[in-house]
């Protein structure tokens, strides 16, 4: 074909009206399955927010979290899936054939199978995550040496927030396993010492008196004063325990010693402190005692 030919050809093509209205229509076509899916999308995610929202107000705290990430899950599966279907029709307007499409895609997809076996591993892992309630976003994890807030549960990996910021992105097919510390309610471990000098007796009653009158959102009973739990050669430990809500006893630990400490100065009661005993001889060759704090 000459230049010439190929030029009538291009120009009569570029002035048909037919092939101006066909793009035409293609076009609105194509324009209206894009709007449609995208409100398709909305109605969906507005649909399970608001199933999520009425299940979360008749459930617990935690189960309400679990609620929240299941209904990501649910947005993000239905989105992929909508997509989907909009990117078929929208090749269909281009005249292109779907079917030998679709069987390429599945040859392909075997092929790829046979190599993306971890990433096939890390969805299934993620929808067992979510299913068997393992844990939800905002409990408080540990997989292997990665701990932190659970921030996102993703079909194929999960962000874990560490308490100092760093964000952890981990396949969900390598948390094999796992510590969820958000579960049950937690138990704070505090351990006083004493000086021997004191009375021990009067000192767990100054701690049982303190602990019985503490008040704080996180504990959900009073403190125990458990007793004497050692005797080291400094003093006397006393254990005090208290059950607070999950992932709290850091935080109660801290100000149980506070307040302890408070009402140990104020009752006069000493906590131990190192101590040396030195011996040194007078000029009549006797020897006198004392004692020296370091």
């Amino acid at each position: 074909m000459s230049i010439n030919e190929m030029y009538e050809s291009s120009a009569g093509w570029l002035t048909d009206q037919d092939v101006w209205q066909s793009i035409a229509n293609a076009a609105i076509r194509v324009a209206v399955i894009l709007i449609v899916s995208k409100v398709v999308v909305w109605i969906i995610h507005k649909t399970i927010n608001r199933a999520v929202l009425e299940r979360e107000s008749k459930r617990l705290s935690s189960q309400a979290r679990r609620m929240t990430t299941l209904g990501k899950l649910m947005k993000n599966v239905a989105s992929y899936v909508i997509y989907f279907i909009a990117a078929m029709l929208v090749l269909s307007e281009f005249g292109i054939d779907l079917g030998p499409l679709l069987a390429g895609a599945g040859v392909l997809g075997l092929a790829i199978g046979f190599g993306a076996q971890s990433l096939v591993k890390d969805i299934i892992t993620g929808f067992f995550i979510v299913l068997e309630d393992q844990f939800a976003v905002g409990d408080v994890i540990q997989t292997g040496q990665f701990k932190g807030t659970v921030e996102m549960i993703g079909l194929r990996t999960t962000k874990i927030q560490s308490w100092t910021g760093e964000m952890h992105i981990i396949p969900n097919g390598m948390i094999n396993e796992l510590t969820n510390f958000s579960l049950n309610n937690s138990l704070a471990v505090v351990d006083i010492s004493i000086a021997f000098e004191e009375e021990v007796d009067r000192a767990i009653e100054v701690i049982r008196h303190t602990m019985i009158g503490m008040q704080d959102p996180d504990l959900i009973a009073s403190p125990q004063v458990l007793g004497i739990q050692a005797i080291a050669p400094t003093g006397v430990t006393i254990r005090v325990i208290a059950e607070c809500k999950p992932n709290t006893h850091p935080v109660v630990a801290r100000k149980l010693n506070m307040e302890i400490k408070k009402a140990l100065d104020a009752n006069g009661i000493e906590i131990p402190y190192p101590r040396m005993v030195t011996y040194q001889r007078n000029e009549k060759g006797g020897v006198t005692d004392g004692t020296k704090t370091v």
